[in-house]
């Protein structure tokens, strides 16, 4: 069974919800048999990658709150975190373009690293200090210590063409399945998931679609009295037509 889950490094709920759908995955008694994909979902696509500011000062000007609302807001945001076990900084984060990240991701999945460099680009910008946004080499970093080779890392970089088109066509895709937010959960193309759900919605969406998944049907031309996987080569050679 596949999962494909749509996200954005700079949504705290997809940092949540991430934790959130990983605990109810770790419980499911075939975890083992559900591969999961990450696909990219930009919340302020199109922002330039210089166009980097703080988060409180970002969220009174796009939601048009008070800086009392929004350090509210980040408050309830950091205790949410806390429940799942995870790092937040309620004050002093940023924000901007997370365009070179996604593309970033594409290459680590390329690589089988996807999963590593998604949870450490998370963990830096909703815990650590140090920016994701304004310099290049935290970047560089962070996918080097995913496990990624440095000159691929500082190739992409330097090139915004590279994996823009896969960053593209998962923001499509994600619009043609009717997803305007994230986080967003696939499940085999059958089930979706809106938005960090506890963990028992999700423990419930991986059963209901792992219990409704249906068997291979194989249509040939036995019924209409042919010979059944004619044509066709197998471990034991290849069928050979008889005169």
């Amino acid at each position: 069974m596949r999962v494909e889950i749509w996200s954005d490094i700079a949504c705290p709920w997809c940092y949540v919800g991430k934790a959130r759908f990983e605990k109810a995955l770790r419980e499911f008694p075939h975890r083992d048999e559900v591969e999961v994909v990450h696909r990219s979902f930009e919340l302020d696509p199109g922002r330039a990658k210089d166009d980097v500011q703080p988060v409180i000062t970002m969220l009174t000007k796009k939601y048009g709150m008070s800086p009392a609302q929004a350090e509210a807001g980040e408050d309830n945001l950091g205790a949410q975190a806390a429940a799942e076990g995870l790092d937040y900084r309620t004050r002093g984060r940023d924000h901007g373009s997370t365009f070179d990240m996604h593309r970033l991701l594409h290459l680590a999945k390329e690589h089988g690293r996807q999963e590593r460099l998604l949870d450490l680009l998370y963990r830096a910008n909703f815990a650590d200090e140090r920016s994701v946004f304004d310099d290049d080499e935290r970047l560089v970093e962070l996918a080097v210590a995913a496990g990624l080779a440095e000159e691929d890392v500082r190739a992409v970089l330097a090139d915004p063409r590279a994996y823009a088109d896969e960053v593209r066509a998962d923001e499509r895709e994600a619009a043609q399945l009717g997803a305007n937010g994230v986080p967003f959960f696939v499940l085999d193309r059958r089930y979706g998931v809106s938005g960090a759900q506890p963990a028992e919605v999700f423990a419930r969406a991986l059963a209901q679609a792992y219990g409704e998944r249906t068997p291979l049907q194989i249509v040939d031309s036995a019924a209409d009295g042919g010979t059944d996987g004619a044509d066709a080569c197998g471990p034991d050679g290849c069928a050979v037509p008889q005169r």
